[in-house]
């Protein structure tokens, strides 16, 4: 796991070696092992390479980067793991190929090589890479197949950068800083910017499954990877008879469990410490109990706990998992003031704005973990593929309501329901909330629906929010999902589960848990998002991941022989943090420090009456906004770090 960042210019002028090492240095806490940098001229091209090594595989000088093949007219920076380059580097030492090192990262050259870039597709891994060749003057980007990793870059016609974090880019003076009012709008709709969009005109996020190539100053992105269409339903929609569905079934789980296997023992090569997050839930419980089978010693896991906020403590499932596979375990009881306290330095290690407030405990417990091992592997991803999260649910429960009379939920259920006040902060409070965001998309289309469930602010409440300068009235987020919901010729869990793969999980989740582990220099290994369980997820139908009213049913009863019986029914509950609460109290003064009607107002950005209504909503306990506050009190920390020019 590593940084990399890199500059393409056809100016004529070479690439300036200290630009590209300030560039490089930016990305220390992603490589802290080792630095170096490639620069070339050629014509009039120049490109320059620069690399941060976190070593995992091969902690010898033979795996240093950038990396080049044996006549060094080729030359990578690479950032991740590759899991079957054992197999790789067997057959491509069959053809001929001579390898100077142990490292995964050789095998990528060597491929590239045999097959161009056509041979990135038989990658199994995480990945974000860059490739030069000298000969054809060629460079080639490339980001696994759902994104676990980032990778961006900036385009001026002249001047070519990427890098793993935008910040790295803008070391370069020539990287125009211009604010994106279509990523705004994206950002202020799904709480995070889905690419290829970032929070800047000229940089982009390279989209997960695709290559970039850069030859003569033209860009050609191409897709290598995706979920065919044709894999829907493929299990679980037996027609007749009950005898072939229960033999089906029992099929599927022996695949996904071998699949699943198959991808966490890949996963757990390393030349460094390894160990597991275990929150207690579903996901991580299966990871740590198929590491415990294939592991020659007690794995290592890790769990946080909260000692004064016991309705977001999990520590005692974790606890369970742990004493059911006897592993090492470490159990990290934190305080409501330790998370306080580590606020203002996640803040500020945005780049971009990103609202989603589990980055905060991820944050913490990356840099715990990161004490004892270098290496952890995660459950994320498993509530994407098997319908984990109550909005898969909410779809059936829309069927149902509407059953009932039009007139009878218009006149009479819908209007109480929004008249009652909700909150984060105790069970009804939030059972109401969730009512209220049910019956936000209830009247209309399945598209329009499923988007409104994923809807921050509203396109009314972003006219109100934003100064005519910075409202864009054609927001992009409602098409990006009815493009991924219409995809898919499959059941509407599927087509939903689909949506998520290709917007919320690379966008939110993955991104997330890159940059808060990174930032420790852990590395986080995600089996379930082997593109090889991904396809097969894909042709399970939806109504054997929920079913009898029990979310990720085939993926719970595959799994269940691994797991303490107090889980297989255990519902889901969510990494968060009690924002509604904080900002009330501890957390205040971070709206009175960036929405405050003189700083609103300087700015122009956003309308003051709008965000005063939604602070008096919360403080007065009429309805809670703490995510919309949450997500503009972000912003706001960021424009003041990045956003002025």
């Amino acid at each position: 796991m590593c940084g990399i960042c890199g500059k393409l210019a056809f100016t004529g002028l070479p690439v300036d070696e200290d630009l590209l090492r300030r560039m490089t240095n930016l990305l220390a806490h992603r490589g802290p092992d080792d630095s170096d940098v490639y620069l070339r001229h050629q014509g009039n091209v120049s490109c320059g390479l620069g690399h941060r090594r976190l070593s995992i595989i091969d902690l010898t000088e033979a795996g240093r980067q950038p990396m080049t093949n044996e006549d060094r007219t080729l030359w990578m920076v690479f950032n991740g793991e590759i899991y079957n380059f054992a197999a790789l580097r067997e057959e491509l030492v069959s053809k001929g190929h001579r390898f100077a090192s142990r490292t995964d990262s050789e095998v990528i050259i060597h491929l590239f090589e045999e097959e161009g870039a056509t041979g990135i597709a038989r990658l199994v891994g995480m990945f974000a890479l860059a490739l030069w060749s000298e000969k054809t003057r060629t460079l080639v980007l490339a980001r696994d197949h759902v994104g676990i990793k980032p990778l961006v870059y900036y385009w001026d016609g002249k001047n070519f950068l990427f890098a793993s974090e935008i910040k790295s880019i803008l070391a370069d003076p020539t990287a125009r800083k211009e604010m994106d009012l279509e990523a705004l709008d994206l950002y202020l709709s799904l709480n995070y910017i889905p690419a290829p969009h970032t929070i800047f005109k000229n940089i982009r996020k390279l989209r997960p499954g695709h290559i970039l190539t850069i030859r003569d100053g033209v860009l050609k992105e191409e897709m290598f990877w995706d979920i065919a269409p044709g894999a829907h339903e493929m299990h679980g929609m037996p027609t007749n008879p009950q005898v072939q569905n229960h033999r089906d079934f029992e099929e599927t789980k022996t695949t996904l469990f071998h699949t699943l296997e198959d991808a966490v023992r890949s996963q757990m090569v390393a030349d460094v410490p390894l160990g597991a997050f275990l929150s207690g839930g579903i996901d991580s419980s299966v990871i740590v109990g198929l590491m415990a089978r294939n592991a020659s010693q007690p794995v290592k896991t890790y769990a946080i706990g909260f000692a004064d906020m016991p309705m977001y403590d999990e520590s005692a499932y974790a606890r369970e998992v742990a004493a059911f596979h006897k592993t090492e375990h470490h159990e990290i009881m934190l305080s409501s003031r330790d998370i306080i306290d580590t606020i203002p330095a996640v803040l500020a290690s945005f780049d971009e704005p990103f609202g989603d407030s589990s980055a905060v405990p991820t944050y913490v417990v990356a840099r715990e973990t990161v004490r004892d091992v270098t290496v952890a592997l995660s459950g994320d991803g498993g509530d994407e593929l098997f319908a984990g999260y109550r909005m898969y649910k909410g779809e059936a429960w829309h069927r149902r309501y509407c059953l009932l009379p039009r007139l009878l939920r218009a006149s009479l259920l819908e209007p109480i329901i929004r008249s009652l006040p909700d909150s984060r902060d105790n069970k009804f409070g939030e059972q109401i909330r969730r009512i209220k965001k049910f019956l936000r998309g209830a009247n209309e289309t399945f598209p329009e629906r499923i988007f409104a469930w994923n809807e921050l602010f509203s396109r009314e409440s972003k006219k109100a929010l934003l100064t005519d300068s910075y409202g864009k009235d054609q927001p992009l987020a409602p098409g990006l999902f009815a493009a991924a919901l219409n995809r898919m010729p499959s059941d509407y869990i599927n087509r939903m589960l689909y949506a998520d793969l290709k917007i919320s999980l690379p966008a939110d989740m993955l991104w997330k848990v890159d940059m808060m582990s990174m930032r420790h220099s852990l590395e986080v290994r995600v089996p379930l998002l082997d593109h090889r369980v991904c396809e097969l997820a894909f042709t399970i139908g939806g109504k054997w991941k929920i079913r009898h009213g029990r979310s990720k049913y085939v993926f719970i009863e595959t799994f269940k022989d691994i797991l303490p019986k107090s889980l297989h029914n255990r519902p889901k509950w969510g990494f968060e943090m009690p924002i509604s609460k904080w900002l009330k109290s501890d957390l205040r003064y971070l709206i009175e420090e960036n929405l405050s009607l003189e700083r609103i107002n300087r700015e122009g950005i956003f309308h003051y009456p709008a965000i005063k209504i939604l602070i008096d909503n919360l403080m007065e306990n009429r309805s809670d906004t703490s995510w919309h506050i949450w997500n503009l009190i972000v912003f706001q920390v960021w424009y003041s770090h990045y956003g002025k020019n």
